[in-house]
């Protein structure tokens, strides 16, 4: 039995009335620490660590509202990496929970809100969504932060990531993600190095530079301008396209791996009081 799999047995186990279930960290000295991202919910702070079972030296816990992650290399996800890189993080855990304040907060409640804090809607981002990553399913954004994670290019690509949802009021946790069966899938094995994964180049990010190496055209505003006019007057014909190849020769993008989504579990159950 790997890690997640004990604890999501011994939550379960525990909920449903039985005194002794519990994790033991002791068997799992290869798998610690986890890196766990929750939400910012005070009602978690008592909760999380009993639903886990995890030693609090064993427990590195990263949160931000709504547990979101925005994109592969966001400043959260630069603190998963690290956590991992630094701290020796072995496995990643996103942690989301029921009854979500940010899930349920639309866009215009959001807005008016901001508004009430000194922030009119012309100092906010065109796409309000988008930048403050709000949802409306906790289940959806577990599964969509994992799969931002998995595919970062600052994530070692044989590190697990999974996807829990905490009920806030029982304490049960659901696995919907199971990050082994996702290494399964990609072919990856935890503590394995040199698997392939998404690169730097493939997210278009820019890299360091120098703004001396940077290659500006040569052509003046105001000639542009002129060939413009012309253009649009008919004076000049604009160039023709370059015609598409064959659609037999364009190469198809490969779709990504599904992420495994264990079927729900439903017991009624109360939270362990102890673990061994």
């Amino acid at each position: 039995m790997r890690l997640f799999e004990a604890i999501i047995d011994a939550n379960h186990r525990a909920l449903a009335g039985d005194q002794q279930a519990g994790l033991r960290p002791a068997e799992f000295a290869g798998e610690l620490p986890i890196v766990a991202l929750s939400c910012i919910d005070v009602r978690l702070n008592p909760l999380l660590p009993e639903v886990l079972g995890i030693p609090k030296d064993q427990f590195i816990w990263l949160r931000n509202a709504g547990n979101i992650i925005t994109g592969p290399l966001s400043s959260t996800l630069r603190s998963l990496a690290l956590a991992c890189a630094i701290k020796g993080g072995k496995e990643i855990a996103i942690i989301g929970h029921t009854d979500c304040l940010v899930g349920r907060t639309t866009t215009m409640v959001l807005i008016d809100r901001l508004r009430a804090l000194g922030i009119e809607r012309q100092m906010l981002p065109p796409n309000v969504n988008e930048f403050f990553g709000t949802f409306s399913s906790e289940r959806a954004n577990v599964i969509k932060a994992v799969d931002i994670v998995r595919r970062s290019p600052i994530i070692g690509p044989a590190v697990p990531v999974h996807g829990l949802v905490v009920d806030i009021e029982t304490g049960r946790a659901e696995w919907v993600v199971n990050g082994y069966q996702v290494l399964e899938l990609t072919g990856a094995r935890p503590g394995a190095a040199g698997a392939a994964g998404p690169s730097m180049d493939s997210l278009g990010s820019p890299g360091n530079f120098e703004i001396g190496e940077m290659n500006f055209p040569n052509a003046k505003i105001g000639d542009t301008a002129t060939k413009t006019e012309d253009w649009l007057s008919g004076r000049v014909q604009p160039s023709p396209a370059k015609p598409s190849p064959p659609a037999a020769v364009q190469a198809k993008p490969a779709a990504p791996p599904r992420i495994p989504v264990p079927p729900p579990l439903r017991p009624r159950f109360r939270l362990y009081k102890g673990r061994n």
